[in-house]
């Protein structure tokens, strides 16, 4: 017993300790549907109704009977799971499911091409990859057809066809004039020595990003640098491009970055026997990140004017939308992509969590036809990505979703429409202590008041190191049997994501427990809040 206990202390010790700090250090040993089990000192199971839902990822909650006997199916019969670079007609099938999914609820048959990975984060890394391959490739081309150019100038100038004026020098405004230089030959080669030099100082920019503040799209070494929140960020932004980041109650705020980071390159023309310099623009943009409703920022759903300026900056600019469905997907918000409920619609789709139906681990980033680049699948691969087992689990999962036209779609809104006329109750009953309700469907989530100046010092304490959120949670689990949690970048909101097996008698027991929590902050009761009362 004392080694299994050491080891237990191998694995990320010092969460064990924080978790530990606010009672959320349990051992779950079962699970189905809406309920996790975890054991009492005697060794006896305790049901805990579980409204985290692993963070979006059990919409139909935990191990779906129909989802784990299939599972149990395909493994009883050896279906291979690594058979890398082989036909994989299963991945196929599910593409073409998707696909169908898409055009229904976007109303658009232009296909989208599927990238397969094994978790959310990769599927961004892979949509973000994907997004600069196709940034390479076209800066590629243009710096290709300016070379070109230039070399068609050379041909007209050499030949007397044509003649550099001053004022080509002036167009280029970094450009120093050639005084006193009459040869037509030099002063065209001192002109383009110029413009490639400014040229190439351009295209070695590197890339940048556009986020929304509060996003959260991983923790992986590219992703990091597009989420928000400087404590998983900074320590990393020098591994990889950086993200200007925007506020989503300033639309104007998208094109003003636009314009603050702006790249021309230079070009070579002949118009009327007079060589001329134009401006190319320069896509230093690589993508507009963007989730529908920010999960780990605090669950805040994109403004329709928001999205809609994202979708008009992009377009003008030829930068793709990369739409982040990884924790509002997969029928969260009672249709399939969030994205269609406020308006916002891309050029990639990532959907992670809900897709693996709470058994496989599995994603996706979905390229529309139109931007995607078929070289990308020989400089990209994924170990855990494609096989058969995990697609045909996300098959069956959206067959459920899908079944009787759509029911379960018809069910999430209906039981988050519920939830959160519940949740409103509360926050009216007790205004000084719940800040805001906000989010959709079975997305939802509970903003608490900071209290800086509550007269509890353990209260104050919480506050202060940002734990009120998971002082809220460990109370509501010791006291209630309720699992909930905060989210990441927004720790005094409590995350609501349950499975659409949530009862009208698990919503009611919710409601008793965020009460009796509430009062206990209302009355600044912090020994209680923390069990020690």
């Amino acid at each position: 017993m004392e080694t299994a206990a050491a080891e237990s202390g191998l694995a990320e010790p010092h969460l064990a300790h924080v978790l530990a700090s606010v009672g959320l250090n349990v051992e779950y040993v079962r699970a189905e549907g809406t309920t996790l089990h975890r054991l009492d000192g005697d060794g006896r199971e305790v049901p805990v109704l579980d409204l985290v839902g692993g963070f979006g990822s059990l919409i139909l909650g935990h191990n779906h009977p129909e989802i784990v006997a299939y599972a149990r199916d395909l493994l009883a019969a050896r279906i291979p799971v690594h058979a890398q670079f082989s036909d994989s007609p299963h991945a196929g099938r599910l593409a073409a499911a998707l696909n169908a999914v898409l055009r229904r609820e976007l109303g658009d048959d232009e296909p989208y091409f599927a990238i397969f990975a094994s978790t959310g984060a990769e599927a961004i890394e892979a949509a973000i990859k994907h997004a600069e391959f196709d940034r390479h490739l076209t800066l590629a081309a243009l710096a290709g057809e300016i070379a070109d150019h230039a070399g068609q100038v050379r041909a007209a100038v050499g030949a007397g066809d044509a003649i550099v004026p001053d004022d080509a020098f002036d167009l280029a405004a970094p450009i120093a004039r050639p005084d006193g230089v009459t040869d037509r030959r030099e002063r065209l080669e001192r002109l383009v020595a110029q413009l490639d030099d400014w040229n190439s100082r351009q295209l070695a920019r590197a890339p940048l990003f556009l986020v929304a503040e509060k996003a959260f799209h991983g923790k992986l070494v590219g992703s990091v640098q597009l989420t928000h929140n400087e404590a998983f960020r900074v320590p990393f932004e020098a591994l990889a491009a950086q993200a200007r980041f925007l506020p989503l109650d300033r639309p104007e705020a998208i094109q003003e970055a636009v314009d603050a980071e702006r790249g021309v390159l230079f070009d070579l023309t002949i118009a009327n026997g007079l060589v001329t310099v134009v401006e190319r623009d320069f896509p230093i943009f690589c993508a507009f990140v963007l989730e529908p409703i920010q999960g780990e920022g605090g669950i805040n759903v994109v403004p329709p004017e928001f999205g809609k300026e994202a979708r008009r900056v992009c377009d003008s600019i030829g930068c793709p939308l990369i739409v982040d469905e990884i924790q509002s997907g997969m029928g969260r918000t009672g249709a399939f992509l969030a994205s269609t409920r406020v308006g916002l619609r891309g050029d990639y789709y990532t959907l992670a969590k809900s897709l693996g139906g709470g058994i496989a681990k599995t994603s996706v980033a979905l390229v529309r036809a139109s931007r995607y680049r078929k070289e990308f699948e020989l400089v990209h691969s994924s170990t855990f990505a494609k096989d058969a087992f995990s697609s045909l689990v996300a098959l069956k999962v959206l067959e459920l979703l899908e079944a009787g036209g759509g029911a379960a779609y018809r069910v999430i809104e209906e039981r988050g429409r519920r939830l959160s006329a519940m949740l409103g109750t509360v926050r009216e009953a007790f205004p000084d202590v719940v800040k805001d309700v906000r989010g959709m469907g079975l997305m939802l989530g509970v903003e608490f008041h900071d209290r800086p100046d509550s007269t509890s010092p353990i209260i104050q304490d919480l506050v202060r190191n940002g734990f009120l959120g998971y002082a809220v949670a460990g109370h509501v689990l010791r006291e209630h049997r309720i699992r909930t949690f905060p989210t990441g970048s927004a720790a005094n909101t409590l995350r609501l994501e349950p499975s659409l097996q949530l009862s009208d008698e698990e919503i009611t027991r919710l409601e008793s427990a965020l009460r009796d929590v509430c009062a206990v902050l209302r009355d600044e009761d912090g020994p209680r809040l923390m069990g020690a009362a």
